[in-house]
């Protein structure tokens, strides 16, 4: 049984309302993840976490809202005229934007799950690439279905049409050609070792690049299907590669936080652009003719680099930064921390009567998205994890951070840290990371030993609460746990696509874990044996939290909180934000849940109405168009 809750949001003490620029668009309020240019002039659109599609001026510096998705935007892309645009959403949608009016000329609905990728094929055709695992081809002037490409088998991320052929690649590590008129697959490349989230054409000279997980850049010949060049061009994942239309320049852009061009003949690296410390990696593009590069950050700018120098030209935004709330870590007594992407730790006060930030800090070096974060009271620190692989460790003293040790650990992006609260045992904190290893740290920053825990992207950890074990689960799929000195002690039945989020029951007997194959998972955590597995819905698991050792609190993309009781099996739900809820943490006798639309929610978990809220933005200038579900099933 699944009971929803129709009421909207009604929280009762708000704090902190949004610093300037109210009620007027002049940046994205969330990370940008595509920035493109238009063919013929000196404007480029962009998308972002916001749900927003914006027109940017390059030369003025302006930036202007063209209209929202229902929910976060993944892409943007432009025809050949520069009359079209289309955005792909997590909305399951693509909106078709008529440039000359600056007005939504079509929504094109068909897919069932978030929509990664769009290319133009001419003048009447499109095509998206989405993580239901299938290519379509699209009608543009009726919105029709023309056909599907059907043979992924994981999430496809990547497409590129050119001269009657498809390109996909995706998270099955396979780059796929199509026949656009018939739907036929004519080659497929790999699978590969590593995840495929990128692949572009150089028309020039007949070659697809494909862009790896493993920091590989992979020239293909379209012809014959022979590797030209094989480029390890990255020390981590490649989110971005792209073909210059003007010499076929290729350029990468990866997790190691370099963004490098590629001479296409030699294959010889000839630039690097001047770095960024907000650059998002997956929103790169060359500029229509070639001079330039264009990019989006995690502050919500666009920033343009020249080509042949790799100097950055300029920023257009005001670079404040957004905090689109990503982790919390609470106490019983309402104490709170969060990071964002704007890079600022925040220290807050949240109960039902009190709602309030009492202290603000950046690490030493300046501001980086960050992802991961723990407060730990028995050893008085708080730990937070970055985008640029680096660890900070503060003392944790009344309302205030000091002493930071900060540990650059090499390892990728960092996605969740904890640590050890066992008696007697020194502070160590466990770090999960991008490059699949679980990293040991001691409280004084020294690495104690890096437990290899998967293969792909470690996306959260959990530790036992009295014994020296962990629990992890990927972007693989997989769900792992493992002894302190690295011994691998369970694989668990996990998920057939990305595990989100991981907790283990405050007894040390189940672990509950959230996957985008839209289920949650409960094993026990001694056997390994699945316990029970309950379906969501259609609408991706974000964060997953035990309560108690018999009240599962979940959260999704969509800003639902979800209670599933282990006893009856009985499941309620209800929306509380505007934007996906990026973790749940227990915070006395509720539950405290971040939303990327930058607030903090207190949630009751017997029916989980909202008894607080603490925001540090505003991000939406109106509310979307979806409204709190309604119906029950």
């Amino acid at each position: 049984m699944i009971i929803t809750a129709t009421d909207t949001p009604a929280p009762l003490a708000v704090s902190l309302a949004t610093r300037g620029d109210a009620g007027v668009f002049v940046r994205h309020r969330g990370p940008i993840t595509c920035v493109t240019g238009v063919p013929g002039t000196r404007r480029a659109v962009s998308s972002g976490y916001d749900g927003a599609v914006g027109m940017v001026d390059l030369d003025a510096g302006g930036m202007t809202l063209l209209g929202y998705h229902d929910h976060l935007v993944n892409r943007i892309a432009v025809n050949d005229s520069g009359t079209l645009a289309a955005s792909a959403g997590s909305d399951y949608s693509i909106y078709i934007w008529d440039l000359r009016r600056g007005v939504c000329a079509n929504v094109l609905i068909g897919h069932a799950d978030d929509v990664e990728d769009f290319a133009f094929a001419g003048a009447t055709l499109g095509v998206s690439a989405s993580r239901d695992r299938r290519v379509l081809v699209w009608d543009l002037a009726t919105g029709a279905i023309v056909r599907a490409l059907d043979g992924h088998e994981r999430d496809v991320l990547s497409v590129v049409c050119h001269d009657g052929r498809v390109y996909t690649s995706g998270d099955d590590m396979t780059l796929r050609m199509w026949d656009l008129e018939t739907g036929r697959m004519l080659r497929m490349w790999g699978p590969f070792e590593h995840e495929t989230d990128s692949c572009a054409v150089d028309p020039i000279r007949g070659r697809v690049i494909l862009g790896c997980d493993d920091g590989v850049l992979r020239v293909l010949d379209i012809a014959s299907g022979a590797p030209a060049a094989t480029i390890p061009a990255h020390a981590c994942g490649i989110k971005r590669v792209a073909a210059s239309p003007a010499t076929g320049a290729l350029l990468s852009a990866a997790y190691d936080q370099r963004v490098l061009i590629w001479n296409a003949d030699t294959f010889e690296q000839e630039v690097e652009l001047e770095r960024h410390p907000a650059t998002w990696e997956r929103s790169f593009n060359w500029s229509p003719d070639g001079r330039s590069i264009l990019a989006g950050t995690f502050e919500g700018t666009v920033i343009e680099w020249d080509a042949a120098s790799g100097r950055r030209l300029r920023e257009i935004g005001d670079g404040r930064g957004n905090a689109c709330l990503n982790e919390v870590s609470s106490n019983a007594r309402g104490d709170i921390v969060t990071v964002s992407d704007d890079g600022v730790v925040r220290l807050g006060r949240l109960t039902p009567g009190e709602a309030r930030w009492t202290a603000e800090t950046a690490p030493a070096a300046g501001r980086v998205l960050m992802n991961a974060v723990t407060m730990d009271d028995a050893h008085d620190l708080v730990i937070a994890g970055a985008h640029d692989h680096t660890l900070h460790i503060w003392t944790h003293a009344g309302h205030a951070l000091r002493d930071e040790v900060c540990v650059p650990l090499g390892q990728g992006p960092i996605n969740a840290v904890r640590v050890s609260r066992h008696p007697g045992s020194a502070a160590e904190a466990f770090v999960a990371c991008y490059s699949g290893a679980v990293v040991r740290v001691t409280r004084e920053g020294a690495v104690r030993g890096i437990i290899p825990a998967h293969d792909g992207a470690v996306k959260a950890l959990r530790l036992h609460p009295t014994l020296p074990i962990g629990v992890s689960c990927a972007a693989d799929g997989t769900l792992h746990s493992w002894s302190f000195e690295g011994e691998r002690l369970h694989r668990y039945l996990g998920h057939t696509a990305i595990v989100d989020d991981v907790d283990i029951d405050p007894s040390g007997r189940l672990i509950a874990s959230a996957g985008r194959d839209f289920t949650l998972k409960l094993h026990d955590v001694h056997s390994g044996h699945l316990v029970d597995l309950r379906p969501l819905g259609h609408k991706s698991p974000k964060a997953v939290c035990f309560f108690d050792e018999q009240t599962v609190v979940v959260t999704n993309y969509w800003g639902m909180v979800f209670r599933y009781d282990v006893r009856t099996g009985e499941l309620i739900r209800r929306q509380i934000a505007h934007n996906g809820l990026s973790c749940a943490a227990r915070c006395g006798a509720f539950v405290a849940a971040t939303s990327y639309d930058g607030a903090v929610y207190l949630v009751r978990p017997d029916d989980l109405s909202v008894v607080s809220v603490l925001r540090a933005m505003q991000q939406r200038l109106h509310p979307p168009t979806w409204a709190p579900a309604s119906e029950a099933s």
